[in-house]
């Protein structure tokens, strides 16, 4: 059989065009493929804020959910906005995900700005507003509450103090018999305003006459209850005419003998005979 140099020479021609045009769609179709699945990022929950809208408080930023192709980088922007969460600003260098409130901040709101970005563009989302940013209030310099009634504990400080003013004791005078005994203590503060929540300790001097019960908190009328029962080292002595008592009222967390609690001696009636 005899090949035909010029047929032969077509045929490979063909046969390489045939190859280059697969190849073109081939790659054609796979670069197309490729940027249809390339999708730019869109919001689909919201930016929030979370944090106490105070002074030296620090606040947070959750950038909510973006689609969009992966990977996706996010970026943030704090805002400094009026009352109504309007008219706002760009603050200078707060584009982390916290922001510590400062003083400028007081009686505006903020909202925080996060973008995603990816290789096919971006998105923002912009959380609500916060509430208006208060400053704490400065505790009074006396230490003392405004008004004219009871106090409770917790807003009374330094130099404010405690006094114990007032007690009581059941039966009135303490015998030789008197196996159990109530003490009633009266605790004022800021002019003998009653206050409520004081811890009250009392216990019997010389020490195992009459047990220790535990603190007691005063009431709202400034008045806590203590029973104790009669020991081993009752009367102190034969000729003795006085229970003396220490007591002291104090506030939970301060130091036992320091803060705004008070101590003093207190003594009741006893006869023997």
């Amino acid at each position: 059989m005899h090949h035909h140099p010029f047929r032969t020479k077509a045929t490979r021609l063909v046969l390489l065009a045939l190859a280059a045009t697969a190849i073109a769609v081939v790659f054609g179709a796979t670069g197309s493929s490729s940027a249809a699945t390339q999708v730019a990022p869109t919001s689909t929950s919201s930016t929030t804020v979370s944090g106490s809208a105070q002074l030296g408080s620090t606040l947070t930023v959750a950038h909510g959910s973006f689609s969009g192709s992966t990977p996706l980088k996010y970026t943030y922007q704090w805002r400094r906005c009026n009352e109504a969460g309007a008219s706002c600003s760009n603050i200078d260098k707060a584009t982390k995900e916290t922001y510590t409130l400062a003083q400028i901040d007081v009686n505006n709101t903020l909202r925080a700005v996060a973008t995603a970005t990816n290789k096919d563009g971006s998105a923002s989302s912009t959380s609500a507003q916060t509430g208006v940013v208060t400053a704490p209030t400065a505790p009074p310099k006396t230490g003392c509450p405004a008004g004219n009634g009871g106090i409770a504990i917790a807003a009374l400080t330094l130099p404010a103090q405690l006094n114990v003013d007032n007690q009581a004791i059941a039966p009135a005078v303490v015998l030789r018999t008197s196996k159990q005994i109530t003490v009633r203590l009266h605790v004022s503060a800021c002019g003998n305003r009653s206050v409520q929540g004081a811890m009250v300790y009392a216990t019997a001097v010389p020490f195992n006459q009459y047990s220790i019960p535990a603190e007691a908190a005063t009431g709202a009328d400034g008045w806590a209850t203590l029973t104790m029962s009669q020991q081993a080292g009752y009367p102190a002595s034969h000729q003795q005419q006085l229970l003396t008592m220490f007591v002291r009222a104090s506030k939970t967390g301060d130091p036992a003998l320091g803060g705004v609690s008070a101590r003093r001696l207190i003594s009741f009636p006893v006869k023997l005979g």
